[in-house]
């Protein structure tokens, strides 16, 4: 795994530790103490943005909103004690 592979291990890492040890001022913890609520709000929104930039065939808007998004969707993982293991071993099963 090359280290852009690597990513997505990181971010789900850097968000369990600010879910184990909150930071003041962070992002991340400030989603985690709204609650789920508010998590599923911003996958909403984001996922929302993904397709506006989709539609508009804009490349670089469609990245930028999609990392929102995979970022949004890990903070839930992590909420709902879910890995990205379970996550690779489910997309394995449909390969």
């Amino acid at each position: 795994m090359n280290d852009k592979q690597n990513i997505l291990d990181e971010l789900y890492s850097v968000i369990s530790d600010r879910k184990e040890n909150p930071k003041e001022g962070s992002y991340t913890n400030y989603l985690f103490e709204k609650g789920i609520d508010k998590i599923l709000k911003k996958i909403g929104e984001e996922t929302a943005e993904v397709i506006i930039a989709a539609k508009n065939e804009s490349k670089k808007e469609t990245v930028y909103e999609s990392a929102d998004l995979i970022y949004h969707l890990i903070v839930l993982l992590v909420d709902m004690g879910i890995t990205l293991d379970d996550i690779f071993d489910e997309l394995q099963k449909r390969r």
